[in-house]
């Protein structure tokens, strides 16, 4: 098993929204970059519907992305994309289930495999 903290959030751009949403994109993409505990970051895209695969190495890294995204993106964020789903996967701690939670979040334990 591992510490790391990951998910997919599913969301969906909103009417009129391509421009900003690639500027979003770029920007938030930037800034994760420099969180040290982010271990992937990936943007996928099929028309209007857009997947964001996120992986941080521990909760804690995961509540300080969190921290940045709403200091600095959610507005914004929120204004661009409607999120439709979020699938959530790992060492989940409280504080982190709870966060999520208020996104409609839905958690998975893991029952067996590994990770290199």
């Amino acid at each position: 098993m591992t510490e790391d903290v990951y998910w997919i959030l599913r969301l969906t751009i909103r009417d009129g929204q391509d421009a900003a949403f690639e500027t979003l994109m770029g920007d938030m993409v930037a800034a994760t970059l420099n969180e040290s505990g982010a271990r992937a970051y990936e943007w996928h895209r099929a028309g209007s519907e857009v997947h964001i695969f996120e992986r941080y190495a521990s909760a804690e890294d995961a509540l300080i992305h969190l921290g940045n995204f709403g200091a600095h993106f959610a507005d914004r964020f929120m204004a661009i994309l409607k999120p439709t789903g979020q699938d959530v996967y790992g060492a989940v701690d409280e504080k982190l289930h709870k966060t999520l939670s208020a996104l409609n979040a839905k958690f998975y334990d893991q029952v067996g495999g590994f990770s290199r």
